[in-house]
């Protein structure tokens, strides 16, 4: 089934109304590697990557509140 132009439009208005973009690179061959591992527990390479963030941003919170 084709997307119509309409459609495309409002999908990207959407996204520029609701998302910003961040461009990571990684070492040539670790997006499949990531991407693998992000299957395996049932989630997109984005949002195993929002995940990770995340968690990680929480956990270096914790760490600063407390000193460590």
């Amino acid at each position: 089934m084709a997307v119509s132009k309409a459609q495309q439009k409002a999908v990207a208005k959407y996204m520029k109304n609701n998302y910003d973009e961040l461009k990571v690179r990684i070492s040539k061959g670790k997006k499949a590697e990531l991407q693998e591992h992000a299957a395996m527990g049932g989630e997109s390479l984005n949002g195993f990557v929002n995940r990770a963030i995340d968690e990680t941003v929480e956990r270096d919170g914790k760490a600063a509140e407390h000193g460590d």
